[in-house]
């Protein structure tokens, strides 16, 4: 009996201020303008708590779920991973000026060689039907003064247990661009005081994109693989928008001849 009281109560009330609000609004053309200027005040405040509550609802009622690792994953697959990023909210929804390196959550870094930072970064919710992940990543460059730019990612150490030269570690991205623009991903693998690289170019024909490193072109020392990295190169990326809606990462073992 309570519950429902007090929701006749807040009704009563949000009617009230909505009839308030649309009496400011349609009276504002020909308000005094000290108290349009108190009016104004009071809206961004308000404006504000409301751009706060619609964030935080649209992230628990949209789909897909905030946490979801569900990704499609080749025959065979010993191990998979969802960067953090992409699965759960940053506790900040987006940063200007970044400056290098610039940490993004846990697993994943910004670097850049930029004199002058011209480069924001901002946590989109991912609310289309094709989407897997909960959320994706947007990049926006305008005037860029340096020579590099890439996007860090450390892989979990379970990345590199057990791994042998015939695994195939296999990325899997969708990456949204506002112009042509090439993304090298270059995979790092620490054995011992060695390190292995591999770089694979982002093909880009289409927003669903796959890549696949194939350790047996390597030297790696298979009883002292330590750590995983991979870094997400952005060739030329001035005047641009990266969106990356989802990134996934599955190893497996390459058949036996």
């Amino acid at each position: 009996m309570l519950r429902r009281t007090m929701g006749l109560l807040e009704a009563v009330g949000h009617r009230a201020a909505m009839a308030r609000w649309g009496g400011n609004a349609r009276r504002a053309g020909n308000a005094d303008l000290p108290d349009l200027r108190m009016q104004r005040a009071r809206a961004r405040a308000l404006r504000q708590k409301l751009n706060d509550l619609i964030f935080v609802a649209d992230s628990r009622l949209a789909l897909p779920r905030i946490g979801s690792n569900a990704f499609l994953r080749p025959e065979g697959t010993d191990w998979s991973w969802r960067p953090a990023l992409w699965r759960g909210p940053l506790p900040y929804r987006g940063l200007a000026s970044v400056e290098s390196p610039q940490n993004i959550g846990d697993e994943a870094t910004i670097f850049h060689d930029c004199r002058i930072s011209e480069l924001t970064l901002r946590q989109l919710r991912n609310t289309r039907e094709q989407d897997l992940a909960p959320f994706g990543l947007r990049m926006d460059v305008f005037r860029f003064d340096g020579s590099f730019l890439s996007l860090v990612l450390n892989l979990p150490d379970a990345a590199a247990e057990g791994l042998k030269r015939r695994h195939l570690i296999r990325l899997d991205a969708i990456i949204e661009v506002e112009k042509p623009l090439e993304i090298f991903a270059r995979l790092n693998v620490r054995h011992g005081p060695n390190t292995e690289q591999i770089v694979r170019e982002l093909p880009l024909q289409s927003t669903e994109n796959t890549v696949e490193f194939d350790l047996a072109y390597t030297k790696l020392n298979e009883k002292r693989s330590e750590k995983l990295w991979l870094d997400l190169i952005f060739e030329g990326p001035e005047m641009n928008q990266v969106t990356i809606r989802d990134l996934t990462f599955c190893r497996s073992p390459r058949a036996e001849l």
